[in-house]
């Protein structure tokens, strides 16, 4: 992986754990947590995603969109599992 490749992950991360923690109210873990949450959630979102039949596209909007989907999902299920 080369350093760009990491600036972009990072960022797209950056940007998806963002919009997941404007959609699941009361879950954000701050920048750097909204960043992990974000590259986690588009490593889900890639395996999820495709058994259920959806595909986004390609490019950074399309990636950006993926990631925040699987930052939803993980934001909700993490919400779901501190509630308990």
């Amino acid at each position: 992986m080369t350093l760009e490749v990491l600036v972009i992950v990072l960022i797209i991360g950056a940007i998806a754990g963002w919009l997941a923690g404007l959609i699941v109210k009361g879950v954000g873990f701050g920048l750097i947590g909204n960043i992990i949450v974000g590259i986690v959630g588009a490593f889900i979102a890639n395996w999820l995603l495709p058994y259920i039949g959806v595909f986004v596209g390609g490019g950074i909007i399309a990636s950006i969109i993926n990631a925040t989907i699987g930052a939803v999902i993980l934001l909700v299920i993490i919400g779901l599992v501190k509630r308990a």
